[in-house]
């Protein structure tokens, strides 16, 4: 089976490889197509298809994208793996959830999401929902793989990873970069920062220049270390939290947007110091809620979700997409595509 990965942001790198090292265990085959981000990223070993002519040679089964878009005129069955999992940032019909007409079969991540796909899916009719789990994850739970990150920083004091999203209006990285900058400066804990790829770059900059003896700035196209190497992690209304709190750690969030139990949420970055102490202590009502909400978010704790994304990829196709319904038109947003990718053949 010939697979081709369809990313278009840094993050998307470390969702689709555990797919196509799964891929490559079963003796298949994998090409990248990169728009909107750079290939740099991309390994000596990875192939990309610099070209939409080349895309169409190739003639791909099955596209897995890890965005929410993906050209209608490749080739192949258009596969959604998600980019994150449902931070709940937006109202449901412009959010998680929205259906935009691309995609032939969503690969669910869990029960918070599966049961709602599944119903849209019998509603539009032109598309399955299965559950399998989500790939990105999978490096977190599979014998083997593990984090030297805190061994090459020479790293023996608590851990603290500060993530942040993107959207200025849910972002905290503003509010508490001067809290950061003195808890740093104190040097109780190691800061690992790492902030999202469409960050404001000025945002970026002054983050970037707290680094030092206590405080690490890190970007890269794998957050998966990270995640393994910290203790507790500070964020805001981010989808990484739940990524993190899948290893049984617990998470400070700043005016977190649907903020409960599992999480110790702030509203004044003069909280963050004691969040903190709190969350190392890990008190057993917050970390059995934390367990609660990451088994109705992902159960699945074997590393095996790429797995299972090519044997629900395998059925569906098996089954000659399960005689699905037409989709919709969508003229002006196909158009849109094409002039972006410059390709306007059949």
């Amino acid at each position: 089976m010939r697979s081709l990965f369809f990313v278009t942001k840094l993050y998307g790198y470390a969702i689709a490889r555990p797919v196509q090292e799964a891929i490559r265990r079963r003796g298949d085959e994998a090409a990248w197509f990169v728009h909107g981000v750079s290939g740099d990223y991309l390994r000596p070993e990875e192939r990309r298809l610099e070209t939409v002519a080349q895309v169409m040679e190739y003639r791909p089964e099955v596209v897995f994208a890890c965005s929410n878009w993906v050209p209608d005129f490749f080739p192949g069955a258009k596969v959604q793996l998600f980019h994150g999992f449902n931070a709940e940032k937006r109202d449901e019909h412009v959010g998680h959830f929205r259906i935009r007409g691309w995609f032939d079969l969503y690969c669910t991540q869990g029960p918070s999401t599966t049961p709602r796909f599944q119903e849209l899916a019998r509603q539009h009719g032109h598309f399955r929902a299965m559950e399998t789990g989500w790939s990105k994850v999978d490096p977190l739970f599979r014998p083997g793989v593990s984090s030297n990150l805190r061994e090459q920083l020479g790293i023996e004091r608590p851990i603290i990873l500060y993530t942040s999203t993107f959207s200025r209006r849910l972002t905290g990285a503003p509010h508490l970069l001067e809290t950061i900058a003195r808890l740093a400066r104190l040097g109780r804990w190691h800061w690992l920062v790492n902030l999202h790829p469409k960050m404001d770059p000025q945002i970026v900059a002054q983050y970037r220049a707290l680094q030092g003896e206590n405080l690490t700035f890190i970007e890269s196209d794998d957050i998966i270390p990270l995640l393994k190497a910290a203790d507790v992690m500070v964020s805001d209304t981010s989808s990484v939290v739940f990524e993190f709190m899948l290893q049984d750690k617990p998470v400070v969030t700043f005016r977190h947007r649907n903020p409960g139990e599992h999480i110790l949420d702030i509203q004044d970055p003069c909280e963050l110091e004691r969040a903190i102490e709190t969350a190392l202590d890990r008190p057993a009502r917050l970390m059995s809620a934390v367990r609660n909400y990451s088994d109705w978010l992902h159960p699945y704790r074997d590393g095996n979700s790429s797995e299972r994304v090519l044997d629900a990829t395998g059925s569906f196709l098996a089954d000659g997409y399960g005689k699905l319904a037409r989709k919709p038109l969508n003229l002006m947003r196909r158009l849109a595509i094409r002039r972006r990718l410059g390709y306007y053949g059949l």
